[in-house]
């Protein structure tokens, strides 16, 4: 037997060693980043809504229930979790600073202290209160500590009696952020114009907030907030004539500008506005050029792609998260997700790139903090907010394996294109051919309307391309570029040297609020070979041969009629059929064929037993009276062709 064993491998071997090697399967992010669950006590709720890390590597975890968590041993397989407080309002946020911590309620910036040493907070003192109405929606977060002490927090907007989709500033300071004393003794409204100011964070000494899309908000996004700034709803407004306003904007400044669509019908009943087709709009940027005090995002996140309700900001530090340091990481809690976001200033102003980074959470994630051994605590909550994952609330880690993943580690604006940084070297070949890169350039209305499409679509033709001889850089020129719009830059074609894999994640949105000036790159010293032109007119070339060919045939041989007959069969979509369309228009973001998310389960609009058409007529223009009891509005979507709309919605119907 071992003597037929041996001859079969004498005669396999070299046929083996014929066979073409099989590509290495590109890793993935969770190949790179392990999401790992923290056990809490049974019965314990943790809905997360702060975070905070102790001295002595214990983490402080406030809930949305009003309770107050201190879990030693944070890092290890058996966490202890000791109450430390209990019976406050709606905790969105947590901070520790000087033996204390330190947490925003409703109303009231409150710190906890345990003073007798018995593990529970004796000490509940109101550091700082302000108005609330009662209404449902007027969450308060934070607060987030500034270098000299002092706390940031900032009030979300209520909404309209009738007109439920409006958000409104009932009480002074809702929808502003608030500057408050170190000890508590001032406050001074700082900025405002914020909707739902969910995630806040200091990176360098410098305040950011993220933004939820919303009505006036077509998108997500990081802001710098300055003392008075306007960063574009416009309900907070009705507070600048305080004598303690940093800034005396009115709501009339900004309807003067933009239609506020304030309309009633026959029955003088107030009429929700929706997304116009075809309509005469403006943007953000443009209304800033009559209004100088509205400031725009450093960098938008685009809905459904990069989020589509942003939390919690946070650096990384160094010596954690591998290439990514000094980097920040921008939570979403409806897509139970987290970005990462690159900034650069140019000409004094922040602007950057947003990338995915890592999704999978079990719920919606609102906040997250560094643990003292590198990995990041991320703590998550979804009730009547509805998020992706299938908890309704938790508590999981995030831990970095050390392996380096190909990424694009920065992207930076440059005269006359981009310049792309990578974590690995690339592969010469396919980095100095334009068909491995693309670039497309869109923005959002700025209107009354919830959310906005994406709108002046327009290509950025790739012209050249430069590789740096390390292999670590692509600069690229890039046709079209757009001040103080997003441009989507894709490289499917770039493959790392060492594995030719491709990018983990291949496409970065540069947010280009300034071209900068500077030398620019000369056509002679730039790669212009294109292998997809090249295999269009090769293509065509082809084409032409056969055209030719076939008409100094023709008549010699007479068609049959049957053979001349074509039957047109209308077939059905299959879900491998418009699954790369519910990626490419961002449905997936919110729907799952199976189940409910962050919207109604396909499965579940499909049992309204809409027409095709219909169907279509509301990805056009949503109605959100037809599903109560989901939190988050579809945006419209009018960008979505016809015929894609049509064969989204014939799968969906399909499903019945």
């Amino acid at each position: 037997m071992k003597n037929i064993i041996r001859k079969a491998a004498m005669y396999l071997l070299p046929l083996l060693t014929q066979l073409p090697a099989q590509a290495q399967e590109t890793p993935k992010e969770e190949d790179y980043f392990r999401i790992m669950k923290m056990s809490a006590p049974e019965g314990t709720l943790l809905e997360v809504g702060g975070l905070a890390v102790l001295p002595n590597g214990d983490l402080g975890v406030s809930t949305r229930r009003g309770d107050v968590f201190i879990v030693e041993n944070p890092t290890s397989r058996r966490p202890f979790f000791r109450k430390f407080a209990s019976g406050l309002h709606e905790i969105l946020g947590l901070a520790y600073k000087n033996g204390s911590l330190y947490c925003a309620q409703r109303g009231e910036l409150t710190r906890l202290e345990d003073t007798n040493m018995d593990g529970k907070a004796d000490v509940y003192e109101t550091v700082y209160a302000w108005p609330i109405s009662g209404h449902y929606h007027e969450y308060s977060f934070g607060p987030k500590l500034a270098p000299d002490g002092s706390f940031f927090v900032s009030g979300n907007v209520a909404f309209g009696n009738e007109e439920w989709w409006r958000g409104e500033s009932r009480v002074p300071w809702r929808g502003w952020m608030m500057h408050i004393a170190a000890d508590g003794s001032t406050m001074e409204p700082w900025a405002t114009g914020m909707r739902s100011p969910c995630g806040l964070g200091m990176i360098n000494g410098e305040l950011f907030y993220a933004e939820n899309q919303g009505d006036w908000m077509g998108s997500g996004g990081v802001w710098q907030v300055k003392k008075g700034d306007f960063v574009g709803h416009p309900a907070g407004l009705r507070w600048t004539s305080l004598p303690n306003s940093p800034l005396k904007l009115t709501e009339e400044d900004i309807y003067a500008q933009v239609d506020q669509r304030r309309t009633r019908n026959a029955e003088g009943r107030a009429v929700k506005p929706e997304n116009v087709v075809d309509e005469k709009f403006k943007t953000m940027f443009e209304v800033k050029k009559a209004i100088p005090q509205l400031k725009t995002p450093a960098v938008w996140l685009p809905h459904g792609v990069l989020g589509i309700s942003n939390s919690e900001i946070l650096s990384i530090p160094e010596g954690v998260f591998g290439p990514f340091a000094g980097q920040v990481l921008v939570g979403d809690q409806g897509q139970s997700k987290i970005m990462r976001v690159v900034m650069e200033k140019v000409n004094g102003e922040y602007q950057g790139v947003a990338f995915d980074f890592r999704g999978g959470f079990q719920s919606g994630v609102l906040r997250m903090a560094w643990g003292n051994d590198g990995s990041l605590f991320v703590g998550e909550t979804n009730r009547g907010w509805g998020s992706a994952g299938d908890a309704n609330e938790g508590l999981q880690r995030l831990v970095w394996n050390n392996r380096v993943p190909f990424e694009m580690q920065s992207v930076k604006a440059m005269p006359d294109g981009f310049e792309i940084e990578f974590t690995l070297p690339v592969d010469k070949k396919s980095a100095e051919d334009l068909a491995s890169y693309s670039v497309e350039s869109f923005i959002y209305k700025y209107h009354p309307v919830y959310g906005s499409p994406t709108v002046n679509m327009e290509k950025c033709a790739v012209k050249g391309v430069k590789v740096s001889d390390d292999g670590l850089k692509a600069r690229i020129i890039v046709d079209n570029m757009r001040q103080y719009y997003i441009h989507n830059i894709t490289l499917d074609g770039v493959r790392s040297r060492d594995n030719f894999y491709s990018l983990v994640h291949p496409t970065g949105y540069y947010t280009l609020n300034n071209i900068p000036e500077g030398a620019k790159l000369a056509m002679s010293e730039v790669s212009t070979r294109n292998s997809a032109a090249e295999t269009k007119a090769a293509e065509e070339a082809a084409a032409k041969a056969a055209a030719a060919k076939a008409k100094t045939t023709a008549g010699k041989t007479a068609a049959k009629p049957a053979d001349a007959a074509v039957k047109h069969v209308v077939k059905t979509a299959t879900y491998e059929d418009v699954k790369p369309l519910l990626a490419k228009y961002t449905c997936a973001a919110c729907h799952n064929p199976d189940k409910k998310q962050v919207g109604p389960a396909f499965k579940d609009i499909a049992k309204k037993r809409y027409t095709n058409e219909m169907m279509v007529k509301l990805i056009y223009n949503p109605n959100p009276e037809n599903w109560p009891g989901y939190a988050t509005e579809m945006p419209p979507m009018p960008q979505v062709p016809k015929a894609d709309a049509l064969k989204i919605a014939g799968w969906i119907n399909s499903l019945k």
